[in-house]
């Protein structure tokens, strides 16, 4: 896409000018259009040039540009290309390898990328396309609460293909982990405080196992020396 025409390169007679906050200054001829760009530190900008006749904004070019890069960025970065993952099932599968393929196709289509689902038949199991349709419909109910079927199964010489795809998009699973992760964070704080760390509970020990060095019973000291004397000086 190529830039805009700004300033000495807009060559027409006259342009309808819009200031800078986006008010509505009217028709100009370009002379005045650029005097007034000069005298606001601006930028004459055309931004419409198909009319008639063109309009040019009071802008700070430069700084344009960069939010529209900083923008421009940001939606590349928002942007997630699905891709379309592969399970293969065989058509006499036992639970625990079935169970493991659908908990591949699961984690794929929470991270938003689309499954696809084969079978491949071998021999005289391709006389039985029945029960490779059956297999495939256990699979789409087994995976119903994270993706739709998008192209029912179909059988292909050997194979027998099925499209499952997500319900959530990939920015939108993302987005759903992000949260999901900032959310649990300040629980596994509190459980980390909770936890006593080997130097406080050394200390808590020896505070317990000291012995008290108050006595509740003893009598007040007195300032008097008279009252440490035995008996039978006192009376002397």
């Amino acid at each position: 896409m190529s830039e805009p025409r700004i300033n000495e390169r807009i060559r027409v007679p006259e342009v309808r000018l819009v200031g800078p906050q986006g008010e509505q200054v009217g028709v100009v001829r370009i002379e005045d259009a650029l005097r007034l760009a000069t005298e606001s530190d601006l930028d004459l900008v055309e931004v419409a040039p198909q009319a008639k006749p063109p309009v040019c904004k009071l802008m700070d070019f430069g700084k344009y540009k960069y939010e529209a890069a900083v923008k421009a960025r940001e939606s590349r970065k928002n942007q997630s290309t699905t891709v379309l993952k592969e399970v293969r099932f065989r058509l006499k599968i036992d639970d625990h390898d079935y169970n493991t393929k659908v908990g591949h196709a699961r984690r794929f289509l929470e991270a938003g990328d689309k499954v696809k689902a084969m079978i491949q038949f071998r021999g005289r199991e391709q006389q039985r396309p029945e029960m490779g349709v059956r297999l495939l419909q256990r699979f789409s109910q087994d995976v119903a609460d994270l993706g739709a079927v998008e192209s029912s199964p179909r059988q292909d010489g050997r194979h027998m293909v099925m499209v499952v795809g997500p319900l959530k998009t990939k920015a939108e699973a993302k987005a759903a982990a992000k949260n999901q992760a900032k959310n649990q964070e300040p629980v596994a704080e509190d459980a980390e405080a909770e936890q006593p760390t080997p130097k406080n509970d050394r200390r808590a020990r020896k505070n317990a196992e000291r012995l008290p060095t108050e006595k509740k019973d003893a009598a007040p000291l007195s300032n008097s020396m008279a009252d440490y004397l035995p008996d039978e000086l006192k009376n002397l």
